[in-house]
């Protein structure tokens, strides 16, 4: 039962980031009457370095803004590709702390080869007949936002006989702050991610209450709310308690130590596993020397912490391309790099 509500808190802060970060990017093309979406159509070159920033970012913070942006058309796959290449989510944290210079090396490494796989990708998407076909591309700007955005005016009138949906996203939202303040949901602490994630709760009640009601009710509710954000929860939820009974009945960590020979393929299994943890085992076996760097380097380019689990909840074969991709390419590159010496 403590795993159980301990999955509950992590999968509300996580459709929490995803919610928000959902709310930001739709409200700034909007606000920009859709000039974002022109300064992101930088060419595939620059569109794959920027998801690869994105993703060597510590954390899945990084990792859900470059899963919004796919998701609303901004990036193609092939800069998803690059994303979830570089990226190494919680685990980043612990091998920065552990191996600083070597964990820079890494993620500079994961870097070059999430801009490069990407690219190709993107060039070789017609020829693989990848359908990476967005599911809700960012729609045009809303003229009313002339009128009453950032207006006292407007922000006073929505409160005149506020409607329900408005009156939901704001008690959502309020109760949200609430939970992380008292420590309920989130860090325990007062980490950068903590402050970060209430900042970003903070701009979302600004928006809520700013914009205008058509605008709320289109975006914010029917679209956000509705139509993603449960999901979003939902499969978070389900992959906890599928990943905890999971492990709770395969002790990786001796199996790991007992097939030293097969370890590097083992971690490109477990890279699978769309979740921060499992593969915290090899970063410690780096650390205390049993394993080699190619070892490290697969199971990070495999892996992409809690950055899957969104995608999820839109499009799962894209997961599933990608996921089959990476594994392949992380093998191999790992592979190469244990021929090597390393």
């Amino acid at each position: 039962m403590n795993f159980i509500f301990s999955s509950f808190k992590q999968s509300i802060t996580i459709t929490l980031f995803v919610f928000v970060m959902m709310i930001l990017v739709d409200y700034v093309n909007i606000l920009s009457k859709g000039r974002m979406q022109t300064l992101l159509k930088v060419g595939v070159v620059g569109q794959c370095v920027l998801t690869s920033i994105l993703g060597i970012l510590p954390g899945c913070l990084g990792t859900f803004v470059g899963v919004s942006l796919y998701v609303h058309g901004l990036v193609g796959i092939g800069g998803l590709f690059s994303l979830m290449i570089a990226t190494t989510g919680d685990e980043a944290y612990v091998m920065l702390s552990l191996f600083p210079v070597k964990a820079i090396i890494l993620h500079g490494i994961l870097f070059v080869v999430a801009v490069i796989s990407g690219i190709i990708l993107e060039k070789l998407e017609r020829f693989f007949r990848l359908d990476s076909k967005v599911c809700c591309e960012l729609t045009k700007f809303h003229e009313e936002f002339d009128d009453k955005i950032l207006k006292l005016s407007g922000i006073l009138q929505n409160f005149r006989g506020i409607s329900l949906s408005r009156f939901l996203l704001l008690f959502l939202i309020f109760s949200a702050l609430l939970l992380i303040g008292v420590g309920v949901i989130g860090e325990s602490g007062w980490g950068w991610e903590k402050v970060t994630l209430i900042v970003l709760l903070l701009t979302a009640i600004f928006i809520i209450i700013s914009v205008p009601q058509h605008y709320l009710e289109e975006h914010l509710w029917n679209h956000i709310a509705k139509g993603h954000i449960w999901k979003v929860f939902l499969w978070t939820f389900a992959i906890f308690i599928i990943i905890h009974f999971l492990l709770d009945k395969w002790n990786l960590e001796s199996f790991v130590k007992a097939h030293t020979l097969i370890v590097l393929i083992i971690a490109g299994l477990i890279g699978l596993i769309p979740e921060s943890g499992p593969h915290l085992i090899f970063v410690m076996m780096y650390s205390g020397g049993t394993i080699p760097f190619s070892v490290l380097f697969t199971s990070s380019f495999v892996q992409d912490g809690h950055g899957m689990i969104p995608l999820l909840s839109y499009r799962v074969q894209d997961a599933i391309i990608i996921k089959i991709l990476k594994l392949i390419l992380g093998l191999g590159t790992g592979f190469i790099i244990y021929k090597i010496g390393f």
